[in-house]
């Protein structure tokens, strides 16, 4: 989450900023499944740039432990569900 908590400071900062809208492009992207230009990150500096592949990891991360806690709660249910047979 770290990643992430920078890249909000950097866009609640300046927002105007062309790093902030790329930033803020990305995410959207990511949270709405939505098309990026992946060619803008190549225009951000390499210390966003880094940022941003941070935020990548972490968003993927995010993913998997949420599909993950989908999954248990679905097993506890049916688990639950056997029990009362």
């Amino acid at each position: 989450m770290l990643a992430i908590k920078k890249a909000r400071k950097i866009i609640a900062a300046e927002p105007n900023s062309q790093p902030a809208k790329i930033l803020s492009d990305l995410v959207y992207s990511l949270e709405s499944d939505q098309n990026f230009n992946l060619t803008e990150l190549y225009t951000l500096d390499i210390k966003t740039f880094s940022l941003a592949m941070d935020i990548l990891q972490e968003w993927r991360l995010d993913r998997y432990y949420a599909g993950k806690s989908k999954l248990f709660d679905i097993s506890y249910q049916n688990k639950v569900l056997q029990a009362t047979r």
